[in-house]
């Protein structure tokens, strides 16, 4: 099959050859006659095939590499599919985990694509046009290649908006009352996908909830930006004495409280606070003295415009946990901003342990869940960071 053709200017073409995705409307000489949403081939100013790509003149980055060979690109769309499955297999099959992300567009080599499987359940996010038209087609594909029970579409956030799409959500194929239990590592969450932030938990931070689990044992928590108590129920989990939960979404701490209460821990070891944590760390006294401060809070940076009050945000907000905490104590902190690099964000704690006059060692960095591959080839996928860190 032949797809319309899309030229780009001389010297325009090397992000291409390292297989970056994104095409962006300044390197286009001359328009495919194509439809937006269409796959169209992408040819250098000499006319030589560069790759396939998803087409949108509406958007900025109006082109999206989905293919690097010649050939079908829906059967190479296909064949990174199932790359993407049996990655997911392979991760997951030894472990008492039933919730992971299985398709993870740009890190699976699909941009547009977000796919999380939450037991028989699929959860799927279509952030580009070229993917959204293409709906039916990959459902279709992840019908015979994992067998769901059901299919729950979320394709909401800033990217669809870009796009010039409608945010969607809701059930696709079959349909599931009710929550979805899953386990991850042994522990039991409840799902809600209809209303709930991301779709439904924080898959990316496993790693570090593991983290957590091996290192609070003994230890008084307090667990900031909490959301359905991820990090509580580990800590919680590994030993920990207490764990107070500290979130702005009352729904969200409700939900803590039952996961709680299905991992068999006592109500009393769990208390929830329904409040700005900038609000509560600014507390004249805090409920209890804790020595174990977890800090994951949402993007204070989403674009880049917004790097100056989110570099304040992030410092204020780990000087005043580092005063919070006794000599011994530790701190896990977190960014999930893009705009705010790895080394940035470690300047912005060392500018929050100055002015909060302690001592501080670097524990341990973030570590990736392997469920979401960063592509060498797209390093914008790697916008997750961490730090624990031991407070003299």
């Amino acid at each position: 099959m032949k797809y319309p053709i899309l030229t780009l200017k001389p010297d325009s073409e090397v992000h291409l050859r390292n297989r970056h995705h994104a095409i962006f409307r300044s390197a286009i000489d001359r328009l495919p006659q194509a439809e937006d949403g269409d796959i169209v081939e992408v040819r250098n100013s000499r006319g030589d095939f560069l790759c396939f790509a998803h087409w949108n003149a509406k958007a900025y980055i109006c082109g999206r590499a989905i293919a690097f060979e010649k050939g079908d690109p829906l059967t190479h769309i296909r064949s990174l599919m199932e790359q993407a499955v049996r990655l997911r297999t392979a991760l997951f099959e030894k472990e008492e985990t039933t919730c992971f992300r299985l398709i993870n567009a740009e890190g699976d080599a699909l941009p547009g694509l977000i796919v999380d499987q939450y037991g028989d359940v699929l959860v799927i996010q279509l952030t580009t046009l070229g993917f959204d038209r293409s709906r039916d087609w990959v459902m279709d594909q992840l019908k015979t290649l994992v067998q769901p029970k059901a299919i729950f579409e979320k394709s909401t956030g800033p990217a669809r908006k870009k796009e010039g799409l409608e945010e969607r959500e809701g059930w696709v194929h079959g349909k599931v009352d009710g929550t979805i239990e899953v386990k991850e590592r042994g522990l039991t969450y409840l799902i809600t996908l209809e209303g709930s932030q991301k779709t439904g938990l924080f898959l990316d931070q496993r790693e570090m909830r593991s983290l957590v689990r091996q290192t609070a044992h003994g230890r008084t928590v307090l667990d900031c930006c909490s959301y359905v108590g991820g990090f509580s129920v580990n800590a919680l989990a590994g030993g920990a004495l207490t764990s107070d939960a500290v979130d702005y979404d009352s729904a969200a701490l409700a939900r803590a409280r039952e996961h709680a209460t299905l991992n068999g821990i006592p109500a009393d070891r769990l208390q929830i606070f329904s409040e700005d944590v900038f609000n509560f760390l600014r507390r004249k006294s805090l409920p209890h003295p804790y020595d174990f401060i977890i800090l994951d809070p949402p993007a204070f940076a989403k674009r880049s415009a917004d790097l100056e009050p989110a570099k304040k945000a992030y410092t204020d907000l780990n000087r005043m946990a580092l005063q919070a905490l006794p000599p011994g104590g530790i701190l896990l902190t977190c960014s999930c901003s893009y705009q705010v690099n790895p080394e940035l964000f470690q300047t912005l704690v060392f500018h929050a342990a100055r002015q909060a006059k302690r001592n501080v060692k670097i524990l341990s960095r973030h570590r990736q869940a392997m469920d979401h591959p960063v592509n060498l080839y797209h390093p914008e996928g790697d916008y997750l960071k961490s730090l624990l860190l031991w407070v003299e």
